[in-house]
């Protein structure tokens, strides 16, 4: 279970390049806004946590256990990010608030990733 578990982590950081780097090459352009990647990514990163999480849960990994008040906070924080990613795809551009707010998020739940132990 290892194995999978490491595979699933691999697509998570996957999904946060995705959805980091959708947000970072806007950066310098006058249209900001919602674009494929940042979509994919939210997916990606919802998708590959909530597994994480029920497998950590389940105790299918030895030794490991689930910071469930984290991964909880961390799940609320992708799932703002995942419906403003929906809901900006379908606005014209720019979309700037929607662009930002969906940058930050990201940037605190990598924080708290990195941080909370």
């Amino acid at each position: 279970m290892e194995i999978v578990f490491n595979v699933i982590v691999v697509l998570h950081f996957i999904g946060l390049a995705s959805l980091l780097g959708g947000f970072l090459v806007q950066m310098s352009s006058a249209q900001k806004g919602v674009n494929p990647a940042m979509l994919h990514g939210a997916l990606t990163q919802l998708v590959t946590g909530l597994l994480m999480m029920g497998i950590l849960e389940a105790g299918l990994l030895e030794g490991e256990t689930a910071n469930v008040t984290k991964l909880s906070v961390k799940l609320g924080i992708t799932l703002i990010i995942t419906i403003l990613a929906f809901v900006g795809r379908r606005r014209p551009l720019p979309q700037v608030g929607f662009w930002a707010t969906i940058g930050a998020l990201t940037l605190v739940n990598v924080i708290l990733a990195v941080f909370w132990h």
